[in-house]
């Protein structure tokens, strides 16, 4: 029996504590929320009122029928975001596996290499990075803002780490029926590593999403902005538009809630690598 079996009061405490937290942390969304519903001079007057006295939706009009970048910033970073996940659940999840289960000249040294980039601040990178997309041509691109994403070291490790305890027993049944390494990657290992992919989805998604570093260094052209980017035009040196900012950043976050309410339910299922699914 645990502590909190034993102490019914800690587990009310936990519970407050829990409470507590979800409102601070609720609080700053519901002002935002809030405020994509006010014009600007009430959100600048500095009161703290939750509840709109002068209800409008002229700040989401502005956005959709009279702001023309708007919707060419979010299919930008529509296109950008799925395929940086896309990419990185392909190749991390290859790598990956790589690491864990195959023989290879240098297998030890490049699973160092991962570890020290991992050790890397991702800031550092950036002027390499521009550089070498400069080099290439790929500045104010696609290719530019999706081919430095398409991998991650974290999750090139992450991945290993779970291959390494997936149980190999699975995979020399496979070989038994005549499945080649391909094969048992794709139909044997990929399906029963949802939850791993699943996380890995949601975080990839979500840094590519809200990127702003990268897209500030490469991107000058407008109509490539992606929405972060996009965001910031409308706050200048006498004024900023927090009314139009608020709308937007609503926007903003339904796609990642989308995604995370898709794959939430991948977290919590459970995996019994006799292979069925718990």
């Amino acid at each position: 029996m645990n502590l909190i079996s034993r102490l019914p009061w800690l587990k009310v405490l936990l519970y407050l504590l829990l409470i507590v937290y979800a409102i601070i942390t609720l609080i700053p969304f519901l002002w935002a929320l809030s405020a994509s519903f006010k014009p600007l001079s009430e959100i600048i007057n500095g009161a703290p009122n939750f509840i709109p006295q002068n209800f409008t939706l002229d700040n989401y009009k502005q956005l959709f029928l009279q702001e023309p970048l708007f919707f060419r910033w979010l299919f930008n970073s529509v296109i950008i975001a799925i395929s940086v996940t896309f990419l990185n659940l392909i190749l991390n999840s290859m790598a990956g596996y790589a690491l864990a289960r195959l023989r290879f000249v240098g297998k030890r040294f490049w699973f160092f290499l991962i570890l020290a980039v991992l050790a890397v601040p991702a800031q550092i990178t950036l002027i390499p990075t521009f550089l070498i997309l400069k080099a290439l041509g790929w500045l104010n691109s696609y290719q530019g803002m999706i081919v430095p994403s398409m991998v991650n070291a974290t999750f090139i490790f992450m991945m290993r780490q779970f291959f390494v305890n997936f149980p190999k027993e699975l995979e020399e049944a496979a070989q038994l029926d005549g499945l080649n390494t391909w094969e048992i990657f794709q139909n044997i290992v990929l399906p029963l590593a949802k939850p791993a992919l699943a996380a890995q989805a949601v975080f990839v998604f979500m840094g590519s999403w809200n990127n702003f570093i990268l897209p500030l260094v490469i991107l000058f052209d407008p109509e490539m902005f992606t929405l972060p980017l996009g965001l910031n035009t409308f706050k200048g040196q006498y004024i900023s538009y927090w009314n139009y900012i608020m709308a937007a950043s609503m926007i903003f976050t339904l796609p990642a809630l989308g995604i995370y309410a898709f794959f939430n339910r991948y977290f919590i299922q459970g995996v019994t690598f006799t292979g069925g699914k718990g």
